[in-house]
C-alpha cells in the first residue's frame, strides 16, 4: 500500500506553493488507495510558532484534505507529536548511525571560513581532523564518496558534487533536517512522496542515508518532484516573506480556486490524477 505524508515546517503562514503541494499529495495517494499522513516539522523551534501550527490545519480544512493518521489539532501535535520531545532519542540515532558507518566527523568550520571558498559544497576541510562533537563548537557530518551517484526517479544525482559532506547534527545541539526526516519517514513507513524540484537533491541525500539506518521502503520509495509554484519574475515563494500567503490572502474562495486550478495543471504535468 501507499503511505505518503505531508511534512510543513511551522516557521511561517502557508502560502500558494504548499497548499498545491498538499493536494497533489493528497491526490497521488486517494488515486493509489494508500493512506496519507501528517508530520510536522517543529524541530527548529527558534523558528517554529504555535500560530504557524494553528495554520496547518485550517489549510488542510480549507483544503478539504483528510489525513488518515497524525496530529487531529494543535493541542494533539503538542501533546504527542512534537519532535523537539525526541532529540535524545535522535541522538541516538546518530551515535548508532556514527558506529555502524563509519563515515561520520565533527566539523569546527564556521560559516565565515566556508564563505570563503564558495559555492554550496563543503570543501571537506575537517574530513580527516579528528574533531569531537561539542554544542556550539562543532556539527556532524557525514562522508559523502566521490562519485557517489543516487537515483531518484528517473534522474540520477551525483551527490558528491551537489551537496558533498552535508550536515546531520547541527552545532547549536540539534538534528540536521536530513537526518531527521529519513528517521521520521521510516518510522512512520513512508514509501512514496511528492514534492517541489527544489527537494530532489535533498531527497538524494535521504536516500543515501536511508539504507544506512535501516530504511528500505524508503530507499526503495516512489519519488515524484513536481515544478514549483512561482511567484512575481518567477521567484520561488517564501514562507519568511509571507509570499502568496494563505491566511494574508484571507482564505478566500478565489484563493482556493488558484491552488486547485495550479494544482492540476502541475499534476497533469507528473501523471497525477485529481481526485
Amino acid at each position: 500500500m501507499v503511505v505518503s505524508r505531508i511534512a510543513p515546517t511551522p516557521s511561517g503562514y502557508l502560502h500558494l506553493g504548499n497548499a498545491v503541494n498538499f493536494l497533489l499529495t493528497a491526490w497521488y495517494v486517494r488515486s493509489q488507495g494508500g493512506r496519507l499522513l501528517l508530520r510536522i516539522d517543529d524541530m527548529d523551534a527558534t523558528r517554529c510558532r504555535e500560530v504557524f501550527v494553528d495554520d496547518v490545519f485550517y489549510a488542510l480544512e480549507w483544503l478539504g484534505i483528510e489525513i488518515d493518521a497524525g496530529p487531529s489539532g494543535t493541542e494533539a501535535f503538542y501533546r504527542d507529536y512534537s519532535m523537539t520531545r525526541k532529540t535524545e532519542r535522535y541522538r541516538g540515532e546518530l551515535q548508532k548511525l556514527e558506529e555502524q558507518s563509519g563515515l561520520l566527523y565533527a566539523c569546527e568550520c564556521s560559516r565565515k571560513t566556508l564563505e570563503g571558498y564558495g559555492g554550496s559544497v563543503y570543501p571537506r576541510l575537517c574530513r580527516d581532523s579528528r574533531h569531537n562533537l561539542e554544542t556550539h563548537r562543532s556539527a556532524m557530518r557525514i562522508h559523502v564518496p566521490d562519485g557517489t551517484a543516487v537515483r531518484v526517479g528517473e534522474r540520477t544525482i551525483m551527490l558528491d558534487r551537489e551537496m558533498g559532506d552535508f550536515i546531520l547534527w547541527r552545532k547549536d545541539g540539534l538534528p540536521a533536517y536530513q537526518f531527521v526526516s529519513v528517521i521520521e519517514d521510516r518510522d512512520l513507513g513512508v514509501n512514496a512522496l511528492v514534492r517541489g524540484e527544489d527537494l530532489l537533491v535533498s531527497s538524494a541525500a535521504q536516500r543515501y542515508l536511508a539504507p544506512m539506518m535501516g530504511a528500505e521502503r524508503f530507499a526503495n520509495a516512489t519519488f515524484i518532484h513536481h515544478p514549483l509554484f512561482m511567484g512575481e519574475g518567477q521567484k520561488k515563494l517564501s514562507k519568511s516573506e509571507g509570499a502568496y500567503s494563505l491566511k494574508m490572502m484571507g482564505y478566500t474562495q478565489r484563493g482556493r480556486e488558484m491552488v486547485f486550478a495550479e494544482a492540476r495543471r502541475l499534476a497533469a504535468l507528473v501523471g497525477i490524477e485529481p481526485v
